[in-house]
């Protein structure tokens, strides 16, 4: 069975050979991809409390300078061609996004990250100290 079999046999999460499958993951090739923009946001600010400034700074200070990252040439699967405006997909270990409908043109689709998925690794690193 091909590869692509399988993942389509396993795609409810429950294999024929009795397994309980977490997740599937489905590669894209680059040559089949499709190239668009994604933006990835996160928090505004650095600290809890915004207004938590050194000396003489205010709020401002406190400023992310990585809220926003713009990722202009990403592959994505062929079939987010033909997503709707408002439709929301998970994509692979970055979270969960949307098809932003004001940015996005006949041809030029921008997908906003609307959630970021648990970092487990983050996890990790803090256990180990």
């Amino acid at each position: 069975m091909s590869n692509a079999q399988d993942s389509l046999r396993t795609r409810g999460g429950d294999a024929p050979d009795g397994r309980k499958v977490k997740a599937t993951i489905h590669w894209v090739s680059a040559k089949d991809a499709g190239s668009t923009e994604v933006r990835l946001y996160d928090t505004l600010f650095t600290k809890r409390d915004p207004d938590d400034a050194p000396e003489g700074k205010d709020f401002r200070a406190n400023l992310n300078p990585r809220s926003l990252e713009i990722l202009k040439s990403c592959k994505l699967e062929p079939s987010l061609a033909a997503a709707k405006a408002g439709n929301r997909f998970q994509f692979e270990r970055l979270g969960y996004f949307y098809l932003d409908p004001v940015a996005s043109k006949e041809g030029r689709r921008v997908f906003n990250r609307i959630v970021s998925l648990k970092d487990e690794w983050a996890k990790v690193e803090k256990k180990r100290g």
